[in-house]
């Protein structure tokens, strides 16, 4: 029976650690044609949810010397994620929207 209680114990502090990881993410609205908020900071390894609020289709795109991403055409209703490995500052735009802009600062 101890053993047994070490395991839950352990499974406990895993799934605690699982609904802390998942708190990172931060959620951008595509809106209006443009991004809400329009500029965010993050810590590096965050990751940003991308959700299509808008009537439009869009199509994410963040290309600078130390990271670049580019997304497959996103409907309105769909989110997606992109993830920030590395500290720095990103543009990050709509090839769709061109005057569409995010700044990510990633501490």
């Amino acid at each position: 029976m101890k053993i047994c209680r070490a395991v839950v114990i352990a499974a406990a502090g895993i799934g605690i650690a699982v609904a802390a990881w998942a708190d990172d993410a931060h959620t951008i609205v595509q809106n209006g044609r443009a991004f809400h908020p329009g500029d965010i900071t993050v810590n590096r390894g965050e990751t940003l949810d991308f959700s299509n609020q808008d009537e439009f289709i869009h199509q994410i795109y963040v290309d600078s010397p130390g990271f670049k991403y580019d997304s497959a055409e996103q409907p309105p209703g769909e989110t997606f994620h992109i993830q920030f490995p590395d500290a720095g500052t990103f543009p990050v735009r709509c090839h769709i929207h061109p005057k569409m802009l995010l700044t990510v600062h990633v501490k």
